[in-house]
């Protein structure tokens, strides 16, 4: 079946089609082709679509076509993983919705004054967006109501899944009338999103699209090999001769956003930070100046970047690369999205390279090595800023520079001096805060020449005469591959701990994924926890202060376990030893064996 080339072959109402030609849309994107037609038809649909290839869209148009303006009912929920894109779909829908008069939507999350809310709810909504937890809380209140709700959309649902809200999903999900229309989209398509699709969805239609043809190929992607503590440098540099728009830096824990944010500033960028401590009035406003061409950088964590979608966003910098790959994918979607060009950078410390590797292997990409800019090249960056600097001032000031003029006029007189020498001395004024002339010390980067070379099949081998090896590196990093140490917490069975409790405090505090948590073994008085190996310092601090089961694990490196690297047991391990996942049943007590642990 040939795919609609136009919106106008999609049957969406003519407000809505209005709409769509005023923001300039001309062709729908692949996930917007094959599932509109599904979702005006009524049928429910499961799409596997990654982030940035329109699928806000996808589901807005359609349903927006079937909506009945004259009834103020809830006709329309979405569940999304996080505030930002609560917000970011919300406007999406009003931006659609432009020439439906008396349409109204409405997005509801956690750090919002309920009683606001409360207020909007009972003035009705069409629409509602919302994160899964102040959504069971209106409907706990009866605030929301779901008896004309026609459609529910899940939005990011692995992301809801990896946040530990997927039971909060199907607690709503079984809120909802029988006789509802059921969208899933999610990037990936684990067991657990799976089966709530099986579970919730009445004979989907099933909308894929691959990767390939999803991410990345409008997105430049590149990384530097990080030597010692020179990060902090190189992004300078990166910063000075890059010609960004705006940029999104990503790091891995809130503290971190506010350290690099405030060095920024005081390096003369217009940075500011935005994470989960932020409250809500204080995050919209940042992000609106980022819109607002009154913001160039923008720090974040992968959770409070979620959802964003400015256009101006040219640049993704991973400061700290991601412990998953999927992370990464969802990072770089805040750039070069619904087809605009994008670029991407990645630090990469040398213990970090089986992580590039594991991304690359994901993404299906080879992402190329770049050189430092050197000194001179920060130094013709500058200049040319400043002979830009003139040009403008000379063509639009002129008119305000006559006074100017007279004075260098006269002391050019008196003193006897050329025009040339009175304009060195000002433009060594003017640059004595930013020097033009940059003489930077070299930064050497960490070497990665066992990254390898490509054979003619494109497959990595060892590099010099091992290249011939079959070795395990060849065929690619594993999950298992990344180096872990073992950790103790000072909460256990005695207080009512299970794994999943673990799992979804460091998952949520640490911004680890919850596939990178390794073994979990419980004892009465405390538990062991494995984590990926070099978690900085500020992150272990702030994990000191969590609480589980209303007591404090004070995390610490656990001596008796800490050699670095895990290794699989050589015996076959109990069901109980394997890594504890999200929704896990309580481990039961391994099996008594002569095999020591």
């Amino acid at each position: 079946m040939s795919l609609p080339s136009s919106f106008a072959d999609l049957a969406l109402a003519p407000a809505v089609l209005k709409a769509v030609a005023e923001l300039g849309y001309e062709q729908p994107s692949p996930i917007q082709a094959q599932a509109i037609p599904h979702l005006i038809d009524g049928r429910d649909i499961l799409g596997v679509a990654q982030t940035g290839t329109g699928k806000t869209a996808a589901f807005a148009l359609p349903l927006l076509t079937k909506i009945d303006v004259n009834d103020s009912s809830t006709q329309v929920l979405v569940l999304t993983p996080t505030r930002e894109l609560a917000i970011q779909v919300a406007e999406a829908f009003q931006r659609y919705a432009t020439h439906m008069r008396g349409f109204h939507v409405l997005p509801i999350y956690g750090g919002q004054e309920m009683r606001s809310q409360l207020r909007q709810l009972q003035r009705g909504a069409q629409v509602v967006v919302g994160t899964p937890g102040r959504v069971m809380d209106h409907l706990r209140r009866g605030s929301l109501q779901l008896n004309k709700l026609n459609a529910i959309v899940l939005d990011e649902a692995d992301e809801m899944l990896r946040m530990g809200f997927i039971d909060d999903v199907e607690w709503i999900l079984e809120h909802t009338p029988a006789e509802r229309q059921t969208a899933l989209f999610s990037a990936t398509m684990p067991p657990p999103i799976k089966k709530v699709a099986d579970r919730y969805l009445k004979s989907p239609a099933e909308v894929k699209i691959s990767p390939e043809s999803s991410t990345g190929s409008n997105i430049e992607q590149r990384y530097w090999m990080v030597s010692g503590t020179n990060k902090m440098d190189a992004l300078t540099r990166i910063l000075e001769v890059e010609d960004f728009d705006a940029m999104i830096i990503f790091v891995r824990t809130k503290t971190a956003t506010v350290e690099l944010a405030e060095k920024l500033e005081a390096r003369g960028f217009s940075a500011s930070a935005i994470n989960g401590d932020m409250n809500q009035a204080l995050r919209e406003r940042t992000i609106e100046r980022l819109k607002q061409n009154k913001l160039d950088i923008l720090v974040a964590t992968d959770v409070a970047a979620r959802g964003i979608d400015v256009e101006r966003v040219s640049h993704v910098m991973n400061y700290d690369i991601p412990y998953d790959s999927e992370a990464y994918v969802h990072r770089i979607g805040r750039t070069g999205r619904a087809g605009r060009s994008g670029k991407a950078i990645l630090f990469v410390a040398p213990r970090e390279k089986r992580l590039l590797y594991a991304i690359e292997k994901a993404t299906n990409q080879r992402i190329e090595r770049m050189d430092l800019p050197t000194g001179d090249a920060v130094t013709k960056q500058r200049i040319d800023q400043f002979n830009l600097l003139l040009t403008t001032t000379l063509t639009e000031q002129r008119n305000k520079l006559d006074f100017f003029y007279e004075l260098l006029a006269d002391f050019s007189q008196t003193h006897d001096v050329s025009a040339e020498e009175i304009a060195s001395a000002l433009a060594y004024l003017c640059q004595k805060e930013r020097p033009l002339q940059v003489k930077l010390a070299d930064i050497v980067a960490g070497s990665d020449n066992d990254r390898g070379r490509r054979n003619d099949r494109g497959e990595r081998g060892e590099r010099g005469e091992r290249g011939d090896r079959k070795d395990k590196r060849e065929r690619g990093p594993k999950r298992d591959d990344i180096p872990m140490d073992t950790y103790r917490l000072e909460v256990g069975r005695d207080h009512g701990v299970k794994p999943g409790d673990i799992v979804g405090a460091i998952a949520n505090e640490a911004g680890i994924d919850s596939r990178n948590i390794g073994n979990i073994r419980l004892q009465d008085g405390h538990s062991t926890v494995e984590l990926p190996s070099g978690m900085p310092k500020e992150t272990l601090t702030h994990l000191r202060k969590v609480f589980i089961r209303s007591q404090p694990i004070n995390i610490s490196l656990d001596a008796t376990g800490a050699s670095g690297n895990y290794e699989k047991p050589k015996r076959r391990p109990h069901k109980g030893d394997r890594p504890a996942r999200l929704g896990d049943k309580p481990a039961r007590k391994p099996r008594k064996s002569k095999a020591r642990d």
